[in-house]
Parts: C-alpha cells; sequence; structure tokens
C-alpha cells in the first residue's frame, strides 16, 4: 500500500521509486546540490504541487506527498523536501514570482519553524529584519529562505535570498541531510516578498503532511526491510519471522504505517478548519510512527542493525531528525485536544461520480417508500414490522448479497444505499449474531435452508447464537470436540459450547461439531443449524465481568439435527465456518460493538467534568481521538478502493485490529478523567462513573471474541507482510 490510492497515483510512485533506485547511490551524503538534482527537476517532482502558470504541473498536495514518500523509502539527500515546503508557503501567499525558479530546479529552498527574528516596517513599506532562527533543515544549501518575523502587527512571514543573510551549517544528527542556523543583521525584506496571507498555522500545517509523507516513506521501507530479513534470518533453527515476538512486532510496524498513511492522506484533502484538524492529527501519527519503526527495525536487525554497515541508522536518525523538527507529539496532541473540544472534526465524506445521480434517485424512491411504511410490531416475537420485511425482501439489509436476498450491489450501490437510509433515518433490522449467519447460508446453504431461515432472519425477526467456541479450543476453532453421530435421518450431536451470546434468547443456532475424528482438524467437520428448543440442549448463563449475563455455556446431549440442516458438505464445515468468520470480523471493525464507547461520547463527558484537563490528560485525550480518526480514514480508503474494484488490503486488516481495541482506550480513558469518581458500580443508571466503568469493563471482550488480538497480529504478520506460519505442532 501507500499514500496515494488511484491507479494514477500508484503509477506515479512506481516512477518516482524506480527513478530513485536508478539515480539516488545508497547512502549518499554528498555536500551541495546531489548529483541527481538536475533530473528530479526534469522529472517535473519539485512542481507537482504547483499551477502550470508559475512553472508546476497542476495537481495538489496529494500528488507531492506520493513523491515525498517514495524518495522518503530510499532516505533520498539533498533538499528536496525543503524546497517542495519552500514553494508551498509561497504559492500560500499567491506570490508566484520564486516559484518558477522553485518549481524548475535553479532555485532552492528552506523554510524555518521555529525562530526568534522580529522586524521593523518603514514607511515606504521595507521590513527590517533582525534575529536568529535555528535550525532550519536544508538552509545550507538554499537560495530561498521562508522565515517567519515577529512585527507590531504579529507575525508574518518573509521569502528572503539566502545571500543577504548569514548561514552556518549545523553538524546534524541527520547525516544525508543538513541543517543550519540562519541570521538576519538589519536585512530589508521588500513589501513584494512579505508573504501576504500566511500564517503559522498555516506553516505548520504544510509541515505536518509533507514532513509527514516523509515519515510515512520512512517507516515503509523500514516495514518491508525488516519482514523480508526476518524471512531469511535465522535463530535457533528456524526463520526469526516464526517467531510470534517478532511477527507481532512487524505486524504492529506496518499498523503504525498504515494509520500514518491514512492520516496524511486525509490531511491532504481537508480545508479550513478541518485542515488543521487533519494536520494536527498527522502531527501527532507520522513522526512517532517513523521513529518507532525505525527502532523496532534495528532490534530486528539486531547487531548488524546497530553498525554503519547497515542503512538502518540512516532512517532512524532521519525520523528523529523530522520529529524534532516538526515539535514533540504532545506539541500536536494539544491542538488536537483544543480543536476537538471546540467542536472541530473531520468527516469523511465520499466524492461519487456524477453518473452515479440516476441510481441515488432510484434508490431514494424505494427507500422513501419504505419509510412511510409501518414501524409498529406485529409479527414474529414483537420483532417484526412492515418496515423491517420490506427493507429484508428488497435486499436493502445486506445489499452486497445475491438476490433475492441482497441485490448483487456493487460497491457504489452499497454507498449509495447506507447514505439514503441515513438521510431518510430508516434504520435497518437488529440481526446480531444472524448478521453473520446469512452470508453463509446464503452461499452454502440449500434453496430450502435460504426460504426457511433468511427472510425471517433479515428481518430481525429470528435471532440467533454461534455455537463455535468450546472451552477447550478457544481461538483455536479448528479444535472443536463437540461429536457428531450419523444416525438414521439426521445427526446426534454430544458436547459442550461456551461464550456463546444471547443463546439464553436464541431461537436457532449456527454449530460446528466433528463429523470424521480421523481426519486433519480442519476436516472432518460439518456445519449444522440447531433448533434452540431441541430435547437435550440446556443453556447455563454466565456472569460476566459487567454482572450481566450476555455470555452463556451450552451443554448438547443427544441433540438430534435432521440431515436437512446440514449447511455444505458434511465434513467440509470449515469451509462455511471461515465464511462466518470472516463476515464476523467485518462488523466487529464497524463500530463500538454496543458500548457506546465512542469519541464524541468521551468528547461530551469532558465537557461536563467542569474543570480544565492537565497536560497529561490533554495527550492522552488526543491519542484517542487520533486513533479514532485513523480509523474512520482507513475505512474511507477501505471503500474507495472497494469502489475501484481493488482490493482493500492492510488498510481493511489494520482497521479490523484497530477497532476491537479502540473502544477500550475510549472507555479507559474516561475512567481516568473522572479519577476518583470512577470508584462506583459498573452500572448505566450510576451516572457518568458507572456508565464508563460498565464500558471499561465491557470492551475486554472485545480483543477476546471473534478473534484475540494475538490472532489478528499473526494474520497481518502471515498474509499482509508475507511472514512464515507458526509450525504444527510436532513439526
Amino acid at each position: 500500500m501507500a499514500i496515494g490510492l488511484s491507479e494514477e497515483h500508484e503509477a506515479l510512485r512506481e516512477s518516482v521509486a524506480g527513478w530513485a533506485e536508478r539515480h539516488i547511490a545508497p547512502r549518499e551524503t554528498a555536500e551541495g546540490r546531489p548529483g541527481f538534482w538536475a533530473g528530479l527537476a526534469e522529472q517535473g517532482l519539485l512542481g507537482l504541487h504547483l499551477p502550470e502558470e508559475s512553472g508546476g504541473s497542476g495537481y495538489g498536495l496529494l500528488e507531492t506527498a506520493v513523491a515525498i514518500e517514495a524518495l522518503a523509502e530510499r532516505v533520498a539527500p539533498g533538499p528536496y523536501v525543503p524546497t517542495v515546503l519552500a514553494s508551498a508557503v509561497i504559492h500560500a501567499s499567491k506570490r508566484h514570482d520564486l516559484l518558477a525558479g522553485l518549481a524548475d530546479g535553479t532555485l532552492t529552498g528552506a523554510v524555518a519553524l521555529t525562530g526568534s527574528l522580529s522586524g521593523t516596517r518603514g514607511d515606504d513599506g521595507v521590513l527590517t529584519i533582525s534575529g536568529t532562527a535555528d535550525p532550519v533543515l536544508g538552509a545550507d544549501l538554499a537560495d530561498i529562505l521562508v522565515l517567519p518575523v515577529g512585527t507590531s502587527e504579529g507575525e508574518e512571514w518573509v521569502a528572503v535570498d539566502a545571500a543577504a543573510l548569514t548561514v552556518t551549517p549545523v553538524k546534524s544528527l541527520d547525516i544525508t541531510r543538513a541543517v543550519a542556523k540562519v541570521e538576519a543583521d538589519g536585512v530589508a525584506v521588500p513589501a513584494e516578498r512579505v508573504l501576504d496571507g500566511v500564517e503559522g498555522p498555516d506553516v505548520l500545517n504544510l509541515a505536518a503532511i509533507l514532513l509527514g509523507a516523509e515519515a510515512a516513506g520512512l517507516a515503509s521501507w523500514c516495514v518491508k526491510a525488516a519482514s523480508d530479513y526476518a524471512k531469511v534470518r535465522e535463530q535457533f533453527g528456524r526463520p526469526i519471522g516464526q517467531f510470534q515476538g517478532i511477527k507481532h512486532k512487524l505486524s504492529r510496524m506496518l499498523v503504525a504505517l498504515e494509520q500514518a498513511r491514512a492520516t496524511v492522506w486525509d490531511a491532504t484533502r481537508a480545508e479550513g478548519k478541518e485542515l488543521e484538524f487533519a494536520a494536527a492529527v498527522a502531527g501527532v501519527m507520522a513522526p512517532d510512527a517513523a521513529v518507532q519503526c525505525a527502532k523496532d527495525a534495528v532490534q530486528t536487525f539486531g547487531g548488524i542493525g546497530y553498525t554503519y554497515e547497515h542503512d538502518a541508522h540512516l532512517y532512524l536518525r532521519r525520523a528523529l531528525t523530522i520529529r524534532a523538527l516538526l515539535g514533540s507529539s504532545s506539541e500536536w496532541a494539544a491542538s488536537v485536544t483544543s480543536l476537538a473540544l471546540s467542536g472541530v472534526s473531520r468527516e469523511m465524506e465520499i466524492d461519487l461520480p456524477e453518473d452515479a445521480e440516476p441510481l441515488r434517485e432510484a434508490i431514494r424512491a424505494e427507500i422513501a417508500a419504505i419509510a412511510a411504511l409501518s414501524t409498529e410490531p406485529n409479527g414474529h416475537a414483537n420483532r417484526g414490522n412492515d418496515q423491517k420485511r420490506a427493507l429484508a425482501d428488497q435486499g436493502f439489509v445486506m445489499p452486497h448479497l445475491p438476490k433475492p436476498w441482497g441485490r448483487a450491489a456493487s460497491p457504489l450501490e452499497q454507498v449509495l444505499i447506507h447514505q439514503e437510509l441515513r438521510a431518510a433515518k430508516v434504520k435497518l433490522p437488529q440481526m446480531i449474531i444472524g448478521a453473520w449467519v446469512v452470508p453463509s447460508i446464503a452461499v452454502y446453504g440449500t434453496r430450502e435452508q435460504q426460504e426457511r431461515f433468511l427472510p425471517q432472519t433479515l428481518s430481525g425477526e429470528t435471532i440467533w447464537c454461534q455455537l463455535f467456541s468450546e472451552p477447550g479450543a478457544g481461538s483455536d476453532l479448528a479444535n472443536v470436540q463437540m461429536k457428531a453421530e450419523k444416525v438414521e435421518g439426521g445427526w446426534k450431536l454430544n458436547g459442550q459450547k461456551i461464550w456463546t451470546s444471547v443463546a439464553h434468547v436464541a431461537e436457532w443456532g449456527i454449530c460446528i461439531a466433528r463429523t470424521d475424528s480421523s481426519k486433519p482438524k480442519h476436516d472432518g467437520i460439518t456445519y449444522f443449524l440447531v433448533d434452540m428448543k431441541s430435547s437435550g440442549v440446556t443453556v447455563r448463563p454466565l456472569t460476566e465481568m459487567t454482572g450481566e449475563n450476555l455470555f452463556n455455556e451450552v451443554f448438547l446431549d443427544d441433540v438430534f439435527v435432521p440431515d436437512d440442516l446440514v449447511v455444505g458438505e458434511v465434513d467440509d464445515g470449515w469451509r462455511v465456518a471461515r465464511n462466518t468468520l470472516s463476515n464476523e470480523r467485518v462488523s466487529l471493525s464497524s463500530g463500538s460493538g454496543g458500548t457506546g464507547s465512542s469519541v464524541p461520547d468521551l468528547l461530551g463527558l469532558v465537557g461536563r467534568l467542569g474543570r480544565e484537563l492537565t497536560p497529561a490528560e490533554a495527550v492522552e485525550l488526543a491519542h484517542v481521538v487520533c486513533e479514532g480518526h485513523s480509523i474512520n480514514a482507513l475505512s474511507l480508503r477501505v471503500t474507495l478502493k472497494q469502489l475501484a474494484g481493488n482490493e482493500p488490503g492492510a488498510d481493511a486488516s489494520v482497521r479490523k485490529l484497530l477497532s476491537t481495541s479502540h473502544a477500550q482506550h475510549v472507555s479507559e480513558t474516561a475512567v481516568n478523567l473522572l479519577g476518583a469518581a470512577s470508584v462506583v458500580a459498573a452500572d448505566m443508571r450510576l451516572g457518568d462513573a458507572g456508565y464508563w466503568n460498565r464500558a471499561v469493563l465491557a470492551t475486554r471482550a472485545m480483543t477476546i471474541y471473534g478473534g484475540t488480538t494475538e490472532v489478528q497480529l499473526n494474520i497481518i504478520g502471515e498474509r499482509m507482510l508475507g511472514l512464515p506460519r507458526d509450525p504444527e505442532p510436532g513439526k
């Protein structure tokens, strides 16, 4: 994956990466402009974000971020990023006279993100400046320096010729790219070099985006290089990537990388106050991701990674330099918290093609007719009504399914349906476990099974439970021990299931049981539909950490299941179960799991505290807000990839992993903010403290059911990074 999503962006990335591999020598640290500078300019990479009339290509920040990410993977030396940042700031002021030189490479630039310069304006409009800016990235090679100046009218930004300043190189932590101290002593800046309309936050936003893109590129190299090494480096007789400690470390690196990419990508698209918020989130996420990935890469490489013999230290040095120049993540976190508490957030809207409107109008008309139907209970167990049945009958509940159970809807149609249902305030039926059951029966069930079970499940009238987990199996579902013995007309099931949600009210259960113990553990399993009212079914509620009873253990003693309630082929139930599990994990990643532990809830609590947050609390709150924002950005990226007909890739896997723990982080932060007040019982009726105490307990289950966090990390490591699988027991 990469920051850019479209085919054009991927082509740009591949082109830049290929060019860099051919023209940028490994560990190049040449003084002065690097030898590849002219070629870089000829490729048009210095002006991707600039208008054509200023010598640029007429694209935007996203395209420049794509190029920066690709060059960072090569840890490209020289003034590329400082020059691009300088031209972006100058462009924001609508001063075009300097842009052509910066775009064609005849001029280089740099921007001071910190400084103590002051200026006095004369009657002729000339601003005379003095003071120091230190450190300034790329200042030693810059022809034009963009500097902040304090004046009687507030902070202003100016573009000054380097020849008028004193530039003193400083020995840099990043040995491939220098920094310098810039001094001005009575330098006269004419009015045309004052960057009207540019303010400090504008410059910092641009820096967060462009340096954030570079941070993502550094992290990308670290993830790939460390993963490739872990596949071949052997210790104790096997590749180190097979050890869970390494596998999970590398998977966490990929998670941090994809969060950084998603937040930088989103910041390139934002405007106004939303831009300030999105850039601040990127300022928190991207530099820290680069530093963490570089540190973990060094750890993975071991002794060789600690030496100059390996390139890993170059990436760590640059990552640390970027973070230092941008300012600590706690400073960006303070901005995130301030903006979030003032009501600023980022709506993840999808720009749909104009030719989608006829389809939207047709969907809107269908939903309007459904919205006019009665919502009064008039059916099975008072759970059915005309509106729910119409939603099910017309395929709106799970529109991606084939007709007649869905609409065989394309990703575009699914997005339109979601938008129009929300606009019409029409709520879909609550299927709970049924949402995981329906796809399996729709794909593997017989026509009779589909007609018998799907209509009432889709309308929310039939409640299901999932009889998968067993006391001795846990997440290793293929290790089930429940026996299914063939008898006349069907099967008899014997055994115990556990952690079975809503079994105490469910009418039907999906159950996997072993029908042939002589076969390998993934074979010899069959998928059954069990009537929970059958003789021999005993449900015993389990009291959970919250004191409530959602989970149950279920005992099946000689429970008869007729042949016509076997889904799929006998002994091939693992294939059906995997379909169920994949749908379960998608469902779990889409919300807070019913706990109410969401960022808006948390912000509401902060508003009710009646006090200012401490700096530590503000940072903690910001990290939760940033995590939630990154999940939303990842979700949007998944949707956009699907709309383009592409596989969502790492974005989807990372989103699933983060979503299961996010509600935990939200509720834990809330309890920390409540302090001593959180000693009250975990009871939603006892105000904020009781509500959040219940949430902090309830959300502990979210990283267990549906595949533990550790299992999910294994999946990411093995499927996304290609790390070797854990060996089978005994092998």
